[in-house]
């Protein structure tokens, strides 16, 4: 049912709160890997990357995939929290977002069957080779994804160690500074291969009916909900389709969502695909009656993503109660200052956004784009 407004009042720029954490804006930056960390630690490429965003008036941004174990990179480039050094280099973006006014999260994961594998930047494919720095792979069974390396099966002592290290890469998280965790289980990651029928076809407490399949998922949330602090949000990517027959299916989503959240889950973030090979009919905001379903089915705030590019657009998404929230991705990359721009296209005073705390010194200007805007140390907000 569509959402009734007051006159003059967006969604986009209505504050949302989840336990104790409240955002400035309903309009989030999606985790997206950057491949240009060292040995799992950030640098200044990230510093960039998630400052800029949340400079550009982002509610929330999210931290890119990040591996709670190194064998569970996606890439050799990928950032990671399964270390103590982290901490601290992750410690100095989370500042830095802070200061911006804006609430910071990130999306740990664990790659499975798709993980060492080339970050494509030098036109490579494809599996890294063990004697050129990649790692033997793991998945819910010994399927590989097509052309990738075949992963080795996990045992049943290995499937426990998984919600130990997602734990403590959640409490590194806290120490770090982070707003937010997002578990990472969609995109044909560990925890989707587990859930999907297409790549799990165990016969143990992990493989065959739903409950079996989602089994490590609720683990996993479970240890994480038991270390992150209960004033801290906790989110879920899942992808509400495979795109495939046979595959994971919408309902079935629907119902482990439920599930999440009454393990304290705060929110999903609802993507599809990435399993498998599949015609996926891509087209503006294709992924928003997933969302919306997922959203009616679990109860659960939602947060939709994919080809949502224009303010209006995004609004109205909200508006017509198929999301909570927007994440935006490419755009986002596009435009670090797409939130401001949305702000000025829908009539939003700059209040409703990130603003740097303590900042009195505002003056009127006009954007680089042409639209008027306050003007604040060098940030059109």
């Amino acid at each position: 049912m569509p959402r009734e407004l007051a006159r003059g009042v967006t969604l986009l720029f209505t504050p949302l709160t989840l336990r104790g954490t409240t955002f400035a804006n309903r309009a989030w930056l999606a985790p997206m890997c950057q491949y240009s960390a060292t040995d799992g630690s950030p640098g200044d490429w990230h510093l960039v990357h998630l400052g800029a965003r949340a400079a550009g008036g982002f509610g929330l941004v999210i931290a890119e995939a990040t591996a709670v174990v190194p064998e569970g990179r996606i890439s050799p480039q990928d950032t990671g929290l399964w270390d103590e050094r982290h901490v601290a280099q992750w410690a100095r973006i989370t500042d830095f977002v802070h200061a911006r006014g804006a609430k910071i999260g990130v999306q740990l994961a664990h790659a499975g069957r798709k993980a060492s594998t080339h970050r494509g930047f030098d036109g490579q494919r494809g599996s890294v080779p063990l004697d050129d720095g990649g790692w033997e792979t793991v998945g819910p069974s010994a399927s590989a994804f097509p052309g990738l390396a075949e992963p080795r099966a996990l045992t049943a002592e290995q499937i426990e160690a998984i919600p130990v290290a997602f734990a403590a890469a959640a409490t590194r998280a806290h120490r770090a500074g982070f707003d937010v965790v997002e578990l990472h289980a969609a995109h044909g990651y560990l925890l989707h291969q587990f859930l999907s029928p297409l790549s799990n076809d165990r016969t143990d407490d992990y493989g065959g009916p739903l409950e079996n399949r989602s089994r490590l998922l609720v683990e996993t949330v479970d240890a994480v909900r038991a270390v992150w602090p209960s004033d801290k949000p906790l989110f879920v990517r899942l992808s509400a389709t495979d795109w495939v027959e046979g595959g994971l299916a919408v309902e079935e989503v629907g119902l482990v969502a439920k599930e999440l959240g009454a393990h304290g889950v705060d929110l999903v973030d609802v993507s599809t695909g990435g399993n498998a090979p599949a015609s996926i009919p891509v087209g503006p905001g294709y992924q928003v009656p997933a969302a919306r379903e997922v959203r009616e089915a679990s109860g659960l705030p939602v947060a939709a993503v994919g080809l949502i590019t224009d303010a209006r657009q995004a609004e109205a998404v909200l508006v017509e109660g198929s999301a909570d929230a927007i994440l935006l991705g490419r755009e986002g990359l596009r435009d670090p200052f797409w939130p401001l721009r949305a702000a000025h296209e829908l009539g939003v005073a700059t209040g409703a956004l990130p603003a740097e705390p303590g900042t009195a010194d505002v003056v009127e200007g006009t954007s680089a784009t042409g639209w008027q805007a306050p003007y604040v140390r060098g940030a059109w907000t």
